[in-house]
């Protein structure tokens, strides 16, 4: 039996429930093999109880349980201090030491054979030092912005670096990941590909006008998702439905940019025919992107984006910029476009879609080898093959 302490500040809880969705499907994917025994620790964030209390981005989730069953798994939700602004480099640390007494109790009764970070920062640099502390080898998953954003600042870059070198092993969501990793001084060797999986019964073609009809749409229609945030570029494609008279934008997440680009639709007077849809439960998702003709995002990076391979599941093709794993996803007409980060080719890659659809069926066919199935496989392979190793 492979006992894993799976380890992410990427995880659900009911303040946010499709964050890091991902991550929790593929948790559940391992948690389901008939070898292994797993709990989940989802550390968060917290500053100083006043901050806590007064600060809305840290109201509801300093009032989750520190220990809860959610969807059969056992997760801890432990909170670790930080300090607003300067925190996100003192994290790894803190988070260390506060999981300490965590998991010398956890010990007692699940002596965890491997230790699986889900992702790289703050939660690699953390899990290293754990993994010392309890002789167990560690794994660290990177999944895009955990290296493009935090391997920006160079002192959260050192911890990452370091932390690569030291794990035992190393896994990324494309092989465009890998290479940056390798670029900053990760050992390539040791990093390992492990694609994302989707639910094909859940994501898959669906009558296209029947589902445009629910969401009170006719004509055309693109679909962006994700987090309201400028890395996305939503508000690119905003900006490209000028040069696209006729058709629906319907925009699905929460971020920052939520007013700014309620502001935007307003002043280019889109009102009419582009939406924010707020956060949606995954569950949703499939619905809103088989309605879509086409899904657009225009990220400035990404590893290889969830929101990529659910859109094509279902029979959608997308249109997106050239950045982390787009090559290993867009690898065939059907799939959708590849396009430069600006308004103008953000339209004419719609359009061209728009204009020459492929079948659903062959859009869906494109991503057939990205299974959940797959994925906990491949998981649970690597982490054996660790301590395995680690052991001899």
């Amino acid at each position: 039996m492979l006992r894993v302490l799976t380890l992410s500040t990427l995880f659900p809880d009911r303040t946010r429930p499709g964050f890091g969705a991902f991550v929790e499907r593929q948790t559940l994917g391992l948690a389901a093999h008939p070898d292994v025994e797993l709990r989940v620790v989802a550390p968060h964030a917290a500053p100083p109880t006043r901050w806590a209390k007064r600060h809305p981005a840290y109201r509801e989730i300093s009032q989750l349980p520190t220990r809860e069953q959610w969807k059969g798994l056992d997760v801890h939700r432990p909170p670790f201090p930080t300090l607003p602004i300067i925190g996100g480099r003192l994290n790894p640390w803190s988070m260390w030491w506060t999981l300490i007494p965590l998991l010398d109790a956890m010990r007692a009764d699940f002596p965890f054979d491997v230790i699986d970070a889900e992702f790289f920062y703050p939660d690699g640099p953390a899990a290293v030092r754990l993994g010392r502390r309890y002789g167990v080898p560690v794994s660290i998953k990177a999944r895009g912005s955990d290296i493009h954003m935090w391997g920006t600042k160079p002192a959260c870059r050192r911890m990452i670096v370091a932390a690569g070198q030291a794990a035992d092993g190393l896994l990324a969501v494309s092989g465009a990941l890998r290479d940056d990793m390798t670029a900053m001084g990760l050992p390539g060797e040791r990093i390992r590909v492990h694609h994302t999986g989707v639910d094909q019964t859940m994501f898959r073609p669906q009558d296209r006008k029947a589902a445009k009809a629910l969401l009170g749409v006719t004509g055309p229609l693109a679909v962006t998702a994700g987090n309201l945030i400028p890395l996305k570029g939503q508000g690119l494609v905003i900006e490209a439905m000028r040069a696209l008279p006729g058709v629906s934008l319907l925009i699905a997440g929460r971020g920052a940019d939520h007013d700014r680009l309620a502001a935007q639709i307003a002043a280019e007077a889109l009102g009419d025919r582009v939406r924010l849809l707020g956060a949606l439960p995954h569950d949703q998702l499939p619905a809103l992107y088989a309605a879509a003709d086409v899904v657009a995002l225009p990220s400035s990076s990404e590893g290889l984006a969830n929101v990529w391979v659910e859109s094509l599941a279902c029979g959608t093709p997308i249109v997106i910029t050239d950045v982390g794993g787009a090559r290993e996803v867009v690898d065939r007409p059907a799939a959708g476009r590849l396009v430069a980060r600006t308004p103008e080719a953000i339209a004419a890659g719609i359009s061209e879609m728009l204009a020459d659809p492929a079948p659903q069926a062959e859009v869906a066919e494109t991503v057939r080898n990205f299974t959940w199935e797959r994925n906990s496989k491949a998981l649970y392979e690597h982490l054996m093959g660790l301590v395995d190793g680690y052991r001899r």
